[in-house]
């Protein structure tokens, strides 16, 4: 009964990860809106627009992160991402 009981939570877990995995739309909001919160003259110029622009979305099912230049700029998951020094 145990084991059954954590099979389930662990599905119950997966299903709300692939359900709030974060959209690029969210990804790329969130880098424009941390470049801009680090430098307001970057987000003046539209720095973190472009930045947020040329970035590739790579979805994981349960976690998805974004990438410029072969570097990872935003991991997100359950709903949340991360900028990571854009």
């Amino acid at each position: 009964m145990q084991k059954i009981r954590i099979v389930a939570a662990l599905a119950l877990l997966a299903v709300v990860a692939f359900a709030t995995n974060p959209s690029p739309e969210r990804h790329r909001a969130k880098v424009r809106q941390a470049i801009a919160e680090r430098s307001p003259l970057a987000g003046a110029l539209g720095i973190g627009a472009l930045t947020a622009f040329v970035s590739t979305y790579h979805p994981l099912g349960v976690l998805s992160y974004t990438t410029v230049d072969g570097r990872v700029v935003s991991v997100g998951a359950f709903g949340y991402v991360h900028v990571r020094g854009a």
